[in-house]
C-alpha cells in the first residue's frame, strides 16, 4: 500500500459581512488519492468542526465539510471544505 498523496483543487474566497461583523468565506476542495491519503482525509472531515483554528487577526467561526465524493478503486476522496474568517482586530 502507498502512502498516496493530497492535492489542493480549488481555493475561492469571497467576502463576507454582517452589519457587526466583517471577514471572509473560503471554499476548499482537495482530493486524496491513495487508501492512506484516503483515510487521512476521513481524518480530517471528522476533526475540522472542532479544530482549534489559530490564524493572526482572524477568528474561525465555521468550518464545515458539505460536500464529500469518496470511491473505492482506486481509492479516492474529494472533499470540499468551507470556513467562514471573521477579521479579530
Amino acid at each position: 500500500m502507498t502512502a498516496g498523496q493530497i492535492e489542493l483543487i480549488e481555493h475561492a474566497q469571497r467576502s463576507w459581512a454582517s452589519r457587526t461583523f466583517a471577514g471572509s468565506r473560503h471554499s476548499i476542495v482537495m482530493a486524496f488519492d491513495g487508501a492512506e491519503a484516503v483515510e487521512r482525509g476521513e481524518e480530517m472531515i471528522a476533526a475540522l468542526p472542532q479544530h482549534p483554528f489559530e490564524i493572526p487577526g482572524q477568528l474561525v467561526v465555521e468550518a464545515k465539510v458539505p460536500e464529500v465524493d469518496h470511491r473505492a478503486d482506486p481509492p479516492r476522496l474529494v472533499v470540499t471544505a468551507e470556513i467562514l474568517l471573521l477579521e479579530n482586530n
